[in-house]
């Protein structure tokens, strides 16, 4: 992971936006005084990465992230990782409880090719958002959170730490720097890896005690059942073929049974209709009484015919009616112009009153407009004589003036007013009400003048005590004629009743013939043909019925005798097929075969075929429980097993011995590693191996002839060179391919000597490898030996970042 371009915007101490750029640096220093923001650099890298901080404590802590009194804030990076580009972007937000919490985390993989200052906007593609961000991050850079804080920013005072200790001391901090702790939770894996082996192999256990009756005794048991059932299935068929033939037999007799029944019942149900008897007699009245109506209905058609002849002799009753009711019209046109003619008269002599009146009105409002004119010049004249002056031009006939007036007060203009207008008001009253009358009057003369007019058209009225009289006749001989129609239309609907009645009667003499042909022919088919009923001769219904019902009753006698030897024949092909199959439902139930109650011989047949079935499903699930069971006994071994070998792991990582035999392990590796990026740092002149007597770390000093002593015995700047290593050793192998790294270390202790060997080391360092080598310090002596500046400052708006090359 290479940073390119960083941007922050109100993070930690930096409260105004500032972007880093990187691109073209491999070798810089963040310097400037203690407390301006030059850590909070690194930290706004790691939490653009992973949304935390090491300085921060717990992880996931964003609380510092902003400033108290910074409501909202934003981290971007740009950086690249095994050859693509990436942009990160976190902003946070303090809500209104004025707890900060993450408001927006995304990363893109971004154009590599984009200018590096549009960068964010080359977007290729979205990879992550949210709580995905961190995770993602750890994807594209090959490293964990907790790996990012170990090796791109080095814990230096550690391993210098780690350098001079004594062994037990060097183990502790080699179990942290390793995080040797995973063997630990190795050991309790395995101790839950042994629980959960021994509960599977106590459950196998169980399950094969389930499956103690799956034995070979058992299998060849049901196998030579099955054997049985079988021989019994193929032996069977000439038993059920018996037992069919008995039921054949017992249909056959049940049939000829219910043919002898049917017939006996086809006898019983015989009965003459109720009618019968006295039909005859029911025929004769019926003839008789349409006789005497036909004659009665054709003595009333001939009184009816002669009234109405009458009635048209009389003419029709509208001429008289017309007449009746063009007289009383005359009469009351008569009238209403006798009406019209009093309202005329009197509306005209009531005008000459209204005029009066109007006349007055008009008068009396005159007066009052002179009144309140004469009024309005006395107001005007009071108001113009106190403005007038002796010799001065009158402003009314321009004469001057010799003598001022003298006026009374007059009267209230308003009092005036009103007067006018309730004169204005009666005289328009008075001009209203004669305009109407007038209007009235001649309206009331034009309607007498039109109904004069019309009463003179009218023809001359006739006599209307004779058009009532003859209006009276025409009604009395509508009335007789009106009797005469009722009474044939009565007589004509009792003959057709009577008539209705006979042909019922009819009906129910042939549907007595109907019913005792269908008896007859139910008869013949129900097998009387040995004695057959009688034929049947039209005439006398009565007689044919009884003579009908005679032969039903010698019959009847027959066919009880009949049903009782079918009866007879019945039980004795029953009692047979009972016994048939008691016999074959005790040998079944020798071997095993359960069958229902007075089973069929195809039931019987199922019952066989069921158990033989049942029986093999039985061997199967036999052989399948053993060898479920030889399945489980293997189960068990392995379980068994895999506990003991689980038990013999927690117990060899539960020594304290395997602890120093993987920390003596990785102590050499690191070693030996360190040693080679020694020897580069230090021109050759420095290695490091361990002592086989104590266990230290001693350095080979080529320079003094390949002696060993101890690191104890190193300078500062030797000590520094050393420690150096070991931290790169330890980076390699963690996280292969680092293309940054970061010392956020305190030099300010360093001699000039021994910061003149850690300057060095440095050059050395960024010279020798493909990476960037990134110092935060604020000791000027090491700051101007690194070719890149970036010189952090702080003011009382905040931190500030300006980048600077050393000449």
């Amino acid at each position: 992971m290479r940073p390119l371009l960083l941007h922050l915007d109100h993070f930690g101490s930096f409260r105004e936006p500032v972007t880093v750029d990187f691109s073209d640096t491999d070798y810089f220093a963040l310097v400037g005084p203690t407390g301006a923001g030059k850590s909070t650099i690194i930290d706004a890298i790691c939490f653009a990465l992973y949304g935390t901080v090491p300085r921060w404590g717990r992880e996931n802590v964003i609380a510092h992230a902003l400033a108290p009194s910074v409501a909202a804030g934003k981290v971007a990076l740009v950086f690249d990782s095994n050859g693509r580009r990436y942009g990160v972007v976190r902003a946070m937000v303090r809500d209104a409880k004025g707890a900060v919490r993450t408001k927006e985390a995304r990363i893109d993989e971004l154009d590599p090719a984009a200018p590096l200052a549009r960068a964010y906007d080359a977007v290729v593609k979205p990879l992550a958002e949210g709580e995905n961000v961190t995770p993602e991050a750890q994807r594209v850079t090959g490293l964990e959170y907790r790996f990012f804080t170990q090796c791109v920013v080095l814990p230096q005072g550690r391993f210098a730490e780690f350098l001079h200790a004594a062994p037990r001391e060097r183990q502790d901090l080699l179990v942290q720097l390793l995080d040797a702790d995973v063997y630990e939770r190795i050991r309790q894996r395995a101790a839950r890896e042994e629980e959960t082996a021994k509960q599977a192999a106590s459950f196998a256990r169980d399950q094969l005690a389930k499956l103690s009756g799956a034995t070979a005794e058992a299998e060849r048991e049901l196998a030579e059942r099955l054997a049985a059932l079988r021989r019994l299935a193929e032996t069977i068929g000439a038993d059920l073929d018996l037992l069919r033939a008995r039921e054949t037999d017992i249909r056959r007799a049940e049939q000829e049974r219910s043919a002898v029944a049917e017939q006996q019942s086809v006898l019983s149900s015989l009965r003459m209709p109720a009618a019968v008897p006295t039909l005859a007699a029911a025929r004769r009245a019926a003839a008789e009484a349409v006789e005497a109506l036909t004659a009665e209905v054709a003595t009333l058609e001939a009184d009816d015919h002669e009234a109405y002849e009458a009635l048209a002799a009389l003419g029709d009753r509208g001429a008289p009616r017309a007449a009746l009711a063009a007289l009383d019209a005359r009469e009351r046109l008569a009238a209403q112009a006798a009406r019209a003619r009093a309202e005329a008269a009197a509306a005209a002599a009531s005008l000459q009153g209204l005029a009066t009146a109007r006349e007055a009105a008009e008068q009396a409002l005159a007066t009052a407009e002179a009144q309140r004119e004469r009024l309005r010049d006395a107001h005007a004249a009071a108001h113009l004589a106190p403005r007038l002056a002796v010799g001065e031009p009158c402003p009314v006939c321009r004469h001057p003036v010799a003598e001022l007036p003298r006026h009374q007060p007059p009267a209230d203009i308003r009092t005036a007013d009103r007067a006018l207008a309730g004169a204005r008001d009666r005289a328009e009253r008075a001009r209203s009400a004669c305009a109407r009358a007038e209007a009235s009057a001649s309206m009331l003369a034009e309607q007498a003048d039109r109904l004069e007019s019309e009463l003179a058209t009218l023809p001359a009225p006739g006599d209307r005590a004779e058009l009532e009289g003859r209006l009276a006749a025409i009604g009395k001989a509508e009335q007789i004629a009106n009797e005469a129609r009722k009474a044939l239309r009565a007589a004509r609907g009792k003959l057709d009743r009577t008539r209705s009645e006979a042909e019922q009667v009819e009906r129910q003499a042939e549907s007595a013939w109907r019913t005792l042909e269908a008896a007859r022919d139910r008869l013949l088919v129900s097998g009387a043909q040995e004695d057959p009923p009688p034929p049947l001769v039209r005439g006398d219904l009565h007689r044919a019925w009884t003579e009908l019902l005679g032969w039903r009753d010698r019959a009847a006698q027959a066919a009880r005798a009949a049903l009782a030897e079918r009866e007879e024949q019945l039980s004795q092909a029953t009692a047979r097929l009972a016994a048939d199959r008691h016999k074959l439902v005790e040998r079944l139930a020798e071997h095993g075969v359960a069958t229902p109650r007075d089973a069929a011989p195809d039931q019987l047949g199922a019952a066989v075929a069921g158990t033989v079935a049942r029986a093999d499903g039985a061997l199967e699930r036999l052989k399948e429980e053993r060898k479920r069971a030889a399945d489980l006994e293997t189960q068990v071994a392995q379980k068994e097993h895999e506990a003991k070998v689980a038990h013999e792991l927690a117990l060899r990582l539960r020594a304290n011995a395997f602890e120093r035999w993987l920390c003596a392990e990785a102590l050499a590796v690191l070693v030996a590693s360190a040693s080679e990026t020694l020897r580069e740092l230090s021109d050759g002149q420095y290695e490091l191996a361990l002592s086989d007597k104590t266990g230290d770390i001693e350095v080979i000093d080529h320079g003094e002839a390949g002696l060993r002593r101890s690191a104890r015995t190193l300078s500062g700047g030797e000590t520094f060179q050393a420690a150096l290593a070991l931290a790169l050793a330890l980076s390699g192998a963690v996280a292969r391919g680092l293309d940054s790294i970061f010392l956020d270390e305190g030099f300010g202790t360093l001699d000039p000597a021994t910061l003149d060997t850690v300057a060095t080391t440095l050059e050395r360092l960024a010279a020798g490898q493909e990476r960037m080598i990134g110092v935060v310090t604020h000791v000027p002596a090491l700051a101007e030996r690194v070719p890149v500046r970036f010189e952090v400052r702080r003011d009382a708006k905040g931190s500030h970042v300006r980048k600077a090359d050393n000449p």
